[in-house]
């Protein structure tokens, strides 16, 4: 049966590579979606949440802050703004930048282009601590 190959990349380093893929689920800007060997090339854009891989039984998850998904018949490329494994995820740290934004939220007018920002750290943080809850 055809594997995919699977890259996870940042703007620093190669964080992942998986080269007997059978399904890579991903945030897209819409909500999840799948990828399997023999998808039609597709190029997507991804929200911050959980990228998961699966190889057999096998999953790896990952937290990906955004970013695009490059997709064709044998390989799927995932050019993330920010990621980290799972596991990795430091939910204490998350629920800390979640306070501190609401806090600077509260301090602002709801038209202020800084509101919309601090709704999105609180947004992504809150998508981390779902993804790290799945360790």
């Amino acid at each position: 049966m055809a594997k995919l190959n699977v890259e996870i990349v940042t703007p620093e380093r190669r964080l992942a590579q998986h080269s007997a893929a059978d399904e890579v689920i991903a945030p897209g800007a819409e909500g999840l979606f799948g990828l399997r060997p023999g998808h039609t090339p597709y190029l997507a854009l991804m929200q911050p949440g959980t990228l998961t891989v699966r190889e057999g039984t096998a999953l790896s998850v990952y937290f990906v802050s955004g970013g695009f998904v490059e997709a064709g018949p044998a390989a799927v490329r995932v050019l993330a703004d920010s990621a980290e494994l799972a596991s990795s995820v430091d939910v204490a740290a998350a629920r800390a930048r979640i306070l501190e934004a609401e806090g600077r939220l509260k301090a602002l007018e709801v038209t202020d282009p800084k509101a919309e920002e601090q709704r999105l750290i609180i947004h992504r943080e809150r998508r981390r601590i779902e993804t790290g809850a799945l360790k």
